[in-house]
C-alpha cells in the first residue's frame, strides 16, 4: 500500500458534502442540469413469464417533463413474481439494451430475490463528442457548453436519477434499497449519480479506474492526460486543464467516494486490470474512510495490507473485491454485489 502517496492528498475532512460536490463538478464532470417538473411512464411492452416464468419483462418508455423540453427513453423492468414483500432493486446502466446481456446475468439476480431497471446509455445520447442527439441536443440547443456544465457522464447519470424517480413511484420495490450499477465509464456515472442523488442505498463502481474510482496522482495505466486527450466530452472543458498537471487537482477521485456518504458506496477492481489501476482503486477507498468515519459511519474496514484476488472486504459502509481477470462486469462481481447488500441486512 502507497502510505507516502496517501499521506499527500488532499483530504475532504472539514468539509460539507455540498462543498466535495461543487468542487467535483466545477473541476471535473461539470454541472448538470436541473431535474425535471415530471417523470412518468408508459408500459410498451410486457413479458410475463420471463425467465420460466419466474420474472416479468416490461420495456417502458419513460419521459422527462422539464422547462428545456420533453425527453423520452426506454428503461426495460425485470422483477421476480415470487416475492412477500417489497424486493430490493439495481438500476443499472449498460452499454446495449440485451436482456439478458454478458453484463447483466439476469436469472442469477432475479434467483437472488432482486429486481432490476436498466437502461442503454446510448439511449439517453450517444457515446462521442456530438452534443446535438438526445438529452444533450435538449440541454445544449446548439451542440455548445460553457467551461463548467457537464460532460455525457453528467448527461448519463442524470437519466439514472430519473430512473430512480420512477422507481420510488413503484410499490413492489423497497424504496429503501435501491442501488445503482455501472462498469468502466459507467462506473464513473454510477459513482457521480451515486454522489448526486441520496435515494440511492448504495453505488457500485466496476473497474472504473481514471476519473472514476482510482486514485489520479501518480496513477499507472489511464491518466487525466489520456482520458481526457480521447474522451473529452465525458468531462466538463474544465477538466483539461489537469492533464499535465495532476498534482494542481485541489481534490482527487477518493472525494466522489466521500461524497457518496452517507450511503454506501463499493468500488470492485480486477487484477489485471492495469489500465483501470486496482491498486489506486483500492487506494481510493483507504483514502475516503476518514471522511465516512467523520460522519459517523464504519467506514472502509480492511487489512494493513495491498489486497490479493479474491479479497472481499465487505462490513464498512465502504465495500470492495478484487477479483482475477481483466477488464469486464462478470458474474462473481454481481455475486459479490449481492453478498455485499445481504451481508448489510444481516442476512
Amino acid at each position: 500500500m502507497n502510505k507516502n502517496l496517501l499521506n499527500r492528498l488532499p483530504m475532504p475532512e472539514g468539509m460539507s458534502k455540498s462543498e466535495i460536490i461543487q468542487v467535483l463538478l466545477s473541476e471535473e464532470y461539470g454541472f448538470l442540469p436541473g431535474p425535471p417538473e415530471k417523470v412518468s411512464a408508459k408500459e410498451e411492452s410486457a413479458e410475463e413469464q420471463f425467465c420460466a416464468g419466474k420474472a416479468v419483462l416490461k420495456k417502458l418508455l419513460l419521459t422527462c417533463r422539464a422547462e428545456y423540453g420533453d425527453f423520452t427513453f426506454p428503461v426495460y423492468f425485470i422483477y421476480p413474481t415470487k416475492r412477500e414483500k417489497p424486493v430490493p432493486c439495481f438500476v443499472h446502466i449498460n452499454f446495449r439494451d440485451l436482456i439478458p446481456d454478458r453484463y447483466l446475468p439476469i436469472e442469477e439476480i432475479i434467483d437472488s430475490g432482486y429486481a432490476v431497471l436498466y437502461f442503454c446509455y446510448q439511449d439517453v445520447t450517444s457515446d462521442d463528442g456530438d452534443f446535438t442527439n438526445g438529452l444533450a441536443g435538449l440541454i445544449y440547443p446548439e451542440g455548445k457548453r460553457t467551461k463548467t456544465q457537464c460532460g455525457k457522464i453528467g448527461l448519463w447519470a442524470w437519466a439514472a436519477g430519473r430512473v430512480m424517480d420512477h422507481a420510488m413511484t413503484v410499490p413492489i420495490l423497497n424504496h429503501g434499497k435501491i442501488s445503482i450499477v455501472g462498469h468502466s465509464r459507467l462506473g464513473k456515472t454510477a459513482l457521480l449519480a451515486g454522489a448526486l442523488d441520496e435515494r440511492f442505498y448504495c453505488a457500485f463502481s466496476n473497474d472504473s479506474g481514471c476519473s472514476g474510482a482510482a486514485i489520479s496522482r501518480e496513477k499507472r495505466g489511464e491518466t487525466i492526460q489520456r482520458i481526457f486527450q480521447v474522451f473529452p466530452y465525458w468531462f466538463c472543458e474544465n477538466y483539461g486543464k489537469y492533464a499535465e498537471n495532476v498534482e494542481e487537482l485541489p481534490f482527487d477521485q477518493h472525494f466522489l467516494l466521500a461524497a457518496n456518504a452517507p450511503h454506501r458506496v463499493y468500488v470492485a477492481s480486477a487484477s489485471e486490470d492495469s489500465w483501470a489501476d486496482p491498486e489506486h482503486e483500492y487506494l481510493s477507498c483507504v483514502a475516503a474512510d476518514q471522511y465516512y468515519k467523520s460522519c459517523g459511519l464504519k467506514g472502509f474496514v480492511h487489512p494493513d495490507r495491498d489486497p490479493v484476488p479474491g479479497d472481499f472486504f465487505g462490513e464498512g459502509e465502504i465495500g470492495y473485491h478484487l477479483r482475477a481477470g481483466t477488464h469486464y462486469l462478470s458474474r462473481e462481481d454481481w455475486q459479490r454485489y449481492i453478498q455485499y447488500l445481504n451481508l448489510a441486512d444481516g442476512n
